[in-house]
């Protein structure tokens, strides 16, 4: 099946009127991007990204009358936008996905393989992954930065908290990598899925990992008890849940932030300075992992 695509590429104060005709003309999703190469980083709660220019991108049946589609639109908002209407070929989507995604390795010991492949060293430490709807597979260079620092640390025997887990692969990482037992938590119930379909994909025994929701159940036998916590998520949340992540962990325990830029590090470790000394553990392509070890009881 084919689809029909028509771009418009218009100022910030047209946006809103403009997404609401083409979902009124029939579109079946519309999307927003950057038209000149402005970034807009971590917009607050409920905020549009709106840059200085605006390409707004609505999806078509193949058999829409995009002459009358147009025909409707104002002129006064229609004129300047450059309305370009295109073919886009449908495609098996997941199939170009596994077509690109090949194993990657992390630190010394660990891979991350796509679960349809064959692990490139069979005897190494070999996560077999399959992302599925949730954020996580090792291509972000904050999921790699977590990844490589978990390879470097003793897990053997360990209990790790893996907050905003996604797909599960830095749970499932500890897992494999010698830690005893692990605590995933999402906000997302379809990350809670994919993280334990990902755990069975690798023998991950059920009572080894407990899934949840923020503020559910199983979370308050874990404060105060977990030897390493990883939150790869973003720097406001970071902020905002310095007292969750803080509380599950024991003296002496390992805390690991990611899912910031560079320019944030600085912020965040002042935010946590008088609980825990944070350093820059890994940086890639503009984002960094942080780290830091709170005191042990005297």
């Amino acid at each position: 099946m084919s689809w029909l695509q028509l771009r418009l590429d218009t100022h910030p104060d047209q946006v809103e009127a403009l997404e609401a005709l083409m979902l009124a003309s029939g579109s079946v999703a519309v999307t927003m991007e950057d038209n000149a190469d402005q970034p807009v980083l971590e917009p607050a709660v409920g905020e549009t990204p709106l840059w200085q220019q605006t390409r707004l991108t609505g999806l078509y049946p193949a058999d829409t009358d995009m002459d009358a589609v147009l025909a409707g639109f104002p002129q006064a908002l229609l004129g300047g936008c450059a309305a370009r209407v295109e073919i886009l070929e449908d495609k098996d989507w997941e199939r170009e996905w596994i077509k690109h995604y090949q194993p990657m390795r992390f630190g010394r010991r660990l891979w991350v393989c796509p679960s349809w492949l064959e692990p490139p060293e069979p005897d190494a430490v070999n996560l077999l992954l399959d992302p599925g709807l949730a954020f996580g597979t090792g291509t972000h260079p904050t999921t790699a930065l977590c990844l490589a620092a978990l390879d470097a640390l003793p897990l053997s025997g360990a209990r790790v908290v893996d907050y905003g887990c996604g797909s599960g692969i830095l749970a499932v990482a500890a897992l494999k990598l010698g830690a005893a037992s692990a605590l995933g938590v999402d906000n997302d119930p379809q990350a809670l899925v994919a993280t334990r379909d990902n755990a069975g994909r690798n023998d991950i025994p059920d009572a080894a990992l407990v899934t949840a929701l923020p503020g559910a159940e199983p979370i308050p036998a874990w404060r105060g008890q977990a030897g390493v916590v990883i939150a790869n998520i973003l720097a406001g949340p970071l902020m905002e849940l310095s007292d969750t992540l803080l509380a599950l962990a024991r003296p002496g325990a390992t805390l690991m932030l990611s899912g910031l830029l560079l320019s944030q590090a600085d912020a965040i470790c002042e935010h946590y300075a008088d609980r825990i000394q944070l350093h820059i553990a890994g940086e890639k392509d503009g984002w960094v992992c942080l780290q830091g070890r709170l005191a042990e009881d005297e």
